[in-house]
């Protein structure tokens, strides 16, 4: 079988490509989860500094912020990619899977890291910019807000931007399209815990319990209907009940279940509605069997809103470049993203790379079996370069 032609790519951003993936490979042989990715990033600050960008390290605990600065201008801009793995014990058998047991790069943040680094060793070499550019490599992305951290420790009092701009790519997407989703492009992420309380008792003399099983699989059955009968038929809900704990005897009614949820919504309105709705039925369906519910609703990450101006501008800079081809229109998706943090300060946008059908590339994220394609590297470094280059073009 002949081997897939090359992606488009700049000359210049192709000729490092062989270091690229080398970064790329070691990352991923040495993944490290949230807030604990300090070896990546050294990697990091070391090449960063190598280059000629002014270094800090601190933010958000582990996070590195390069600047980098040519011409006159103060305009402003960041570009960021995040670092850290998950807790899974991964399968893959490349030849630089994780050597860490029971972690794994399965999002792609190791291939995320290496194109923004490629791309900063091109912008610094050529520096055909004018104004200030920062790159943010943050960590914890993977649930535990890593942009809320850096901007609570106080990103944009140190590193202000006008505009704010993320990517991650898109298994089962042809390989090296980008897929800009105007508005809101990814669903806010809430966790919910219901501890339904009741009274234990004996299981075969129920009528001197009452019984937190049953009110609470009462409670995961009424959940279902907030979507189907609450929210507007043409907007999107979603509830998942991942969890009921509850007991560990056949003869014994416990005195406690507790529900554990995932909630995802597109809109502010529709996430303010689950709340209320989720909240009510879990508490009037527990008195129903004599329990009560206590509600524990955990707003975690906000919903992605891509900004008009900046989605179009990211569009154009890939037709410009690509042509039409080069961009594929796609559906919102239902996933979350920390980036929406940045995005709830400055305007910006959050693109998808498309990593590749089948076997180049299709496998899912957060699979133990998934692995970044390498075959992307190269243009989505060349999108943040030409990113970056037209939104601080010189005399613009």
């Amino acid at each position: 079988m002949n081997a897939p032609l090359p992606l488009p790519a700049l000359d210049e951003i192709r000729a490092h490509e062989a270091e690229m993936i080398e970064i790329r490979h070691r990352i991923h042989a040495h993944p490290e989860l949230a807030y604990e990715e300090r070896a990546t990033a050294d990697l990091v600050a070391e090449r960063l500094e190598r280059w000629g960008y002014e270094v800090h390290r601190g933010l958000g605990i582990t996070g590195v912020v390069g600047t980098l600065k040519a011409g006159a201008s103060t305009r402003r801009i960041g570009l960021r990619a995040d670092m850290d793995a998950l807790p899974i014990k991964e399968t893959s058998g490349k030849p630089w899977a994780s050597q860490a047991l029971g972690k794994m790069h399965a999002c792609g943040h190791d291939g995320h890291t290496a194109m923004l680094l490629a791309a900063a060793r091109h912008l610094a070499a050529t520096r055909r910019f004018d104004g200030i550019l920062h790159v943010v490599f943050q960590p914890a992305e993977e649930g535990y807000g890593g942009a809320k951290k850096m901007l609570d420790d106080g990103f944009l009092d140190l590193f202000p931007c006008e505009a704010m701009f993320g990517m991650h790519n898109a298994p089962g997407k042809p390989a090296g399209k980008f897929i800009p989703v105007p508005g809101y492009a990814m669903a806010s992420a809430d966790t919910t815990v219901i501890k339904v309380k009741g009274i234990g008792g004996h299981g075969a003399m129920p009528q001197h319990a009452a019984d937190p099983v049953v009110a609470a699989s009462a409670i995961v059955m009424a959940l279902q209907t907030i979507v189907s009968r609450n929210v507007p038929p043409m907007q999107m809900g979603i509830v998942t009940v991942g969890a009921i704990l509850a007991g560990d005897a056949p003869n014994v009614i416990p005195g406690e279940a507790e529900l554990r949820l995932t909630v995802r919504a597109f809109r502010p309105e529709v996430r303010d509605l689950l709340q209320r709705r989720i909240t009510e039925i879990a508490q009037q369906q527990a008195a129903v069997f004599g329990a009560r519910a206590e509600v524990d609703y955990q707003r975690r990450y906000p919903m992605l809103y891509n900004h008009p101006k900046e989605t179009a501008f990211c569009e154009q800079v890939v037709r410009d470049w690509l042509g039409d081809e080069g961009v594929l229109a796609d559906e919102p998706v239902t996933g979350s993203e920390d980036f929406a943090f940045f995005l709830e300060k400055v305007p910006g946008c959050y693109v998808f790379i498309g990593n590749g059908e089948g076997e180049d590339g299709g496998c899912m994220v957060h699979n133990p079996g998934y692995d970044f394609n390498d075959r992307c590297l190269s243009t989505g470094a060349s999108y943040w370069v030409r990113l970056a280059e037209s939104w601080l073009k010189r005399g613009g």
